[in-house]
């Protein structure tokens, strides 16, 4: 009945129209109560519009179904299988599509296609790692911000092999937060060896100091990576060097200069095959770990200078003042120079030379640190002084204005009318009173001078109110005194004390 009355109501109807029928249809079986009669009629339905012609349907079919787990199987599956228009809308939220779906239509598909599955919430192991395969940079740039995305660290190294020269797939891998710590180190190797190229390239360096620059940023940070990381990350990350032949003997020699006595114990016991309790034990005792660094396929050139950093560390590498991170400690390194100084032999001179490099390495490094804290210190005194300087001109401001506040004249104080004005403007304003307008200008102490009743007045005030009278002009004094000899007869019969009610 369901499929009779859809297909009556399509059969002839336009595309847009055929679009809002089959979204009805698809609401209607998601999230309608229907009987199993129903629901098979309206599955056969759904089915049924895959043959439409017109993809504006189909589109409408996938956007109702994309996100449903009630989606049939076979419905999402050809939808994913669709033009990409209408399969990326499946193939990016479906929870019916299985990770075999998702791994042929990411070998089928194109690199937006790619990208729509890269971005899926809760990626699986098995889907990432095709496209760690298959994916273009972009792509592995996706799968790679992707937080939800599970990616092995096999798979990341992977992505590194294919595109590490891409910069954006390197920040995008380092701000993962469960980036391996071999990972890191594999990230660390492509920027070294693209900064070599360009420098090369530009004919800066020879090609011989690159590789051993490259080769000296690698093996400091594969001691960086170890930073905050568990036994089991570094001895992972140990596993990983010694399968790529990165773990040399002069990374080891490092490690124990620098304080990072957990790689070496780490690194020694994958070398020589020990548990790491014996080897811990053997680097407390000078004739066991000869022993041991003969068992690890050490050249014998170097057990001096690995005995005597071994036993400096003991003494001073445990302090933090001596130890910096993954920087090389001077302190160690001296004991190893001092212990190898007195050893004659041609076989020395290599390790005497690495040890010199060492040592000015460390030097380099300290001498920084101290500069970068000379100058946050210089920087944070400029940053106090700008403060305290702004803040000094803050309170003057709001003192200024404080005064200005509490000390500003009034307006009839502060704002006499000159006579001048007064006469100009009194015959543009005849039908106003001039003479109020006058009296409204004056101060208290010139009207006191015109009570019948005077005051005493202060000779300082008397010798400027005589001041200001002297400007006001003869005419406007005698215009005044008539219009008080007008306004005296009125006012004295309404009250006794006119006189004195006037001049106020």
């Amino acid at each position: 009945m369901i499929i009779r009355e859809f297909l009556t109501r399509t059969q002839n109807g336009s595309a847009s129209h055929r679009a809002e029928a089959a979204s009805v249809l698809a609401r209607t079986y998601l999230y309608g109560n229907l009987t199993a009669d129903e629901a098979w009629e309206a599955k056969t339905a759904l089915l049924t519009i895959l043959d439409d012609p017109s993809p504006v349907v189909r589109r409408a079919l996938a956007e109702t179904c994309a996100a449903s787990a009630r989606t049939p199987r076979p419905l999402a599956v050809a939808l994913s299988c669709d033009v990409p228009e209408v399969a990326r809308l499946v193939l990016a939220h479906s929870p019916v599509l299985t990770d075999a779906d998702l791994v042929d239509a990411a070998a089928l598909g194109d690199e937006a296609t790619r990208a729509v599955i890269a971005a899926r919430h809760h990626l699986t192991h098995a889907v990432s790692g095709a496209l760690a395969e298959i994916g273009e940079p972009g792509v592995l740039v996706v799968l790679a911000r992707n937080p939800t995305a599970k990616i092995t660290a096999g798979r990341m190294l992977r992505m590194i092999e294919r595109h590490g020269d891409e910069a954006a797939l390197r920040e995008a891998l380092l701000s993962r937060a469960d980036l391996p710590p071999e990972v890191r180190h594999a990230i660390g190797l492509a920027v070294a060896e693209a900064l070599s190229d360009f420098v090369t390239h530009r004919g800066w360096l020879g090609g011989e100091r690159c590789d051993r620059l490259s080769r000296e940023a690698g093996e400091r940070v594969a001691l960086e990576a170890c930073g905050g990381a568990g036994a089991a990350a570094v001895a992972r990350l140990v596993a990983h060097l010694r399968t790529t032949h990165q773990l040399t003997a002069g990374l080891i020699l490092r490690a124990v200069l620098s304080g990072r006595i957990d790689f070496a114990l780490a690194a020694l016991a994958d070398l020589s095959g020990q548990d790491h309790a014996g080897v811990a034990r053997a680097m407390r005792d000078p004739r066991s770990f000869a022993d041991l660094h003969a068992r690890a396929g050490l050249h014998d050139a170097l057990l001096p200078a690995m005995q005597a950093a071994v036993s400096a560390w003991q003494e001073v590498g445990r302090r933090p003042a001596a130890i910096r991170g993954a920087g090389l400690s001077r302190q160690i390194i001296e004991c190893a120079i001092s212990a190898c100084d007195d050893l004659p032999g041609p076989a020395m001179h290599p390790v005497r030379a690495l040890l010199n490099r060492y040592e000015a390495e460390a030097a380099r490094d300290e001498a920084r640190e101290v500069a970068r804290t000379i100058a946050a210190e210089a920087l944070a005194r400029e940053n106090a002084r700008r403060d305290a300087q702004a803040a000094d001109a803050a309170w003057r401001a709001a003192l200024d204005s404080q005064r200005r506040t509490e000390f500003a004249p009034s307006v009839a104080e502060a704002e006499i009318i000159p006579a001048a004005e007064i006469v100009a403007a009194a015959p543009a304003a005849e039908h106003q009173n001039p003479v109020g307008a006058i009296l409204e200008a004056l101060p208290d102490q010139i009207l006191a001078w015109y009570r019948t009743e005077e005051p005493e007045i202060d000779p300082e005030a008397k010798a400027a109110t005589d001041a200001v009278l002297d400007g006001l002009g003869e005419g406007l004094l005698d215009l005044f005194r008539a219009s008080q000899d007008i306004a005296a007869p009125a006012v004295a019969a309404a009250e006794p004390d006119s006189a004195v009610k006037i001049a106020a």
